[in-house]
């Protein structure tokens, strides 16, 4: 499994500007709320390619060793998120590009002992980033997979909430009961499960603000594995989803509309990672 790497960047992140369910520019990151977003890909150079024609992201690449590099992803000088290399181990598994999702916590070992103990499963660590932190890679009993992250001198990302930067994680799931139990227990989330969109839909909560969400996934589906996937805040959904086919990625879901909140789409980049955009209605922005 990929760590966080040796090599991440420093202190570029200010203290925050707004408070609230959308956080703009953090300092440090509130247990229990998503922190940090990896990407894995087959092609970094392309993913980098791809990404800074779609939202604009300037990259950074920081060694790995003699054949490899972490980048790091960066809007307005702040971190958003970082793409690293498939490894050999991870390709003769058959695991595929994807976007991986971190959660903060204040101390990792101290949750995989609880994870065990709610029926999840440790993939890797817990192990020491260098400096820059503590992490731990889980499945929960459901079958997806998402990361935790004891920050020392890594907080994660700078911005969250603004366009340009992710602004919500989903879990998708085939049983919402099951993954609801595990969450709460483990993170000490919150649940509201509102029916605005014609089904239920889960909201996570972490001290009283919305920070993601949960789907079931049905039939019409098809074969999806249970999986978390992110957000990424844009201007316009209709047009970014056009620029990322004009980029070579692929429209999965196309732009509708989310009532009371934005119309959103979902996403494949070239190498076949999925992530969603959001266009959030003005009663949801800042």
């Amino acid at each position: 499994m990929v760590i966080l790497c040796h090599f991440l960047e420093r202190g570029l992140i200010d203290n925050p500007k707004h408070q609230g369910d959308y956080l703009m520019e953090i300092n440090k990151a509130k247990p229990g709320n998503f922190c940090w977003f990896e990407l894995a890909t087959r092609d970094q150079a392309a993913a980098k390619k791809f990404y800074a024609g779609l939202f604009g992201w300037t990259a950074n690449d920081n060694p790995m060793g003699p054949d490899a590099v972490y980048t790091m992803f960066h809007l307005r000088g702040k971190n958003v998120g970082a793409a690293y290399a498939l490894m050999p181990d991870q390709l003769k598994a058959g695991v595929p590009p994807h976007w991986g999702t971190y959660v903060a916590v204040a101390n990792v070992d101290e949750m995989i002992a609880k994870v065990k103990t709610l029926g999840g499963a440790v993939l890797a660590g817990p192990m020491d980033v260098a400096e820059h932190g503590r992490m731990a890679v889980l499945r929960d009993p459901t079958g997806a997979v998402i990361s935790l992250w004891q920050a020392k001198q890594h907080q994660g990302v700078g911005l969250w909430g603004e366009v340009g930067a992710f602004c919500w994680s989903e879990l998708m799931t085939r049983d919402t009961v099951t993954a609801t139990k595990f969450y709460t227990a483990l993170f000490g989330w919150k649940t509201k499960v509102t029916e605005g969109a014609g089904f239920p839909y889960t909201h996570w909560q972490n001290d009283g603000a919305d920070i993601g969400g949960m789907i079931g996934i049905v039939e019409q589906m098809g074969p999806m594995p249970p999986c978390w996937v992110n957000y990424v805040q844009v201007a316009n959904c209709d047009e970014t989803a056009a620029k990322a086919t004009s980029l070579g990625g692929q429209v999965c879901m196309p732009p509708m509309d989310i009532p009371n909140t934005g119309r959103f789409a979902m996403l494949q980049d070239p190498q076949g990672a999925m992530l969603s955009v959001i266009a959030l209605a003005p009663m949801h922005k800042g």
